[in-house]
């Protein structure tokens, strides 16, 4: 049994799997969202990967009336981030256009992704480099740990 299925075995949150907006919205549920089990993903090659816990990157584009809700973008679609104005530090980069990465817990995956933020950090420094490299280490991570 590998470490992320005993971890969901204990009951203990996995770490954070990187994932993209349309791996969520085509994901089934497994358990309760909010449990270890979560959501099951495609991770490539007829692979399937449980999630709960996940880091996503993207584009804002839209920050919500209160800044409690940011509307993001990644190559595979758009997703909604709550909770944003809890964040620590996370306010700053909220502005349409800055590239930014969210690690969170899935909420819901249709019709829309939308994910309750726990950390978010501003990737726009160097938005290109990372936006060329998010699919793969996505896929990277994902054969790893499927």
């Amino acid at each position: 049994m590998s470490k992320l299925q005993q971890s969901c075995k204990d009951g203990k949150r996995s770490p954070p799997v990187k994932v993209l907006s349309g791996q969520l919205r085509a994901a089934g549920i497994r358990g309760a969202a909010d449990s270890a089990e979560g959501y099951v993903i495609r991770a490539g090659r007829g692979r399937t990967l449980r999630v709960s816990l996940v880091w996503m990157q993207g584009t804002v584009l839209e920050v919500q009336l209160g800044g409690t809700t940011v509307m993001l973008m990644d190559e595979t679609g758009t997703f909604a981030v709550l909770g944003v104005n809890n964040i620590p530090k996370g306010k700053p980069c909220l502005l349409p256009g800055k590239y930014v990465m969210v690690m969170g817990v899935i909420q819901a995956v249709s019709p829309e992704p939308v994910i309750r933020a726990v950390k978010i950090a501003d990737l726009s420094d160097f938005a290109a480099l990372h936006r060329q490299m998010w699919k793969l280490e996505v896929e990277e991570l994902q054969q790893v740990l499927a």
